[in-house]
């Protein structure tokens, strides 16, 4: 019966490529491998603060290259169908994304699937880089931090439960798709109070 040490193991002899999946996996996702990153810094096959650091890192490099991309596609693809769509999709969650950019940006942090949008978006539609900066870095730091955290907390459910690795992955993966639930009834909850605020206004 193979147990959780198993995975720590495997982690821990491979540790450079695990911080880099890190850093890459922020670059192109987001909380599946933060949340992953904390279970495993639970297990003890990641240091915690060590992990942190390249989350922050992935972070912040997608930040700069997101904004970059949407830029660039803004000069290569203006008005094409999939920008409209991404476009209604932005503003249908963020009514007041012209408006108030900053607050539109830093809230689609903590909202799962939409912030990578957002990010480019904001390239796209020329937000001020200065506003835009603040609002994504000053979220990440928040970000971050709290979703290691999470999955930290799930390590040691999952590893209170048992440690049989079959077992462990089963109460992890059940724990997941709480949290998916969770941010989706989240999400469902701010887009009402958009819509009330907009008609209120």
């Amino acid at each position: 019966m193979h147990t959780v040490n198993l995975l720590t193991q495997l982690v821990e002899n491979h540790q450079v490529l695990a911080y880099a999946l890190i850093y890459l996996g922020l670059i192109f996702e987001g909380e599946i491998f933060v949340i992953s990153t904390g279970i495993l810094a639970h297990i003890g096959a990641l240091n915690f603060w060590f992990a942190l650091l390249f989350i922050i890192l992935g972070g912040i490099s997608k930040t700069f290259l997101g904004y970059a991309l949407g830029e660039y596609l803004y000069k290569k693809f203006n008005k094409n169908n999939v920008f409209l769509y991404v476009q209604r999709r932005v503003y249908n969650i963020f009514p007041r994304f012209k408006t108030k950019p900053f607050w539109s940006v830093f809230i689609s942090k903590f909202i799962m699937g939409i912030n990578y949008l957002v990010v480019i978006f904001s390239g796209y539609e020329k937000v001020d880089y200065k506003q835009f900066l603040k609002a994504e870095i000053s979220s990440t730091l928040i970000w971050a931090p709290s979703l290691l955290t999470l999955g930290y907390f799930f390590g040691y459910t999952a590893l209170h439960i048992s440690r049989e690795i079959w077992k462990f992955t089963l109460v992890i993966i059940i724990l997941f798709i709480i949290f998916l639930m969770f941010d989706k009834f989240v999400t469902w909850l701010y887009e009402l109070f958009e819509e009330f605020y907009n008609e209120k206004k």
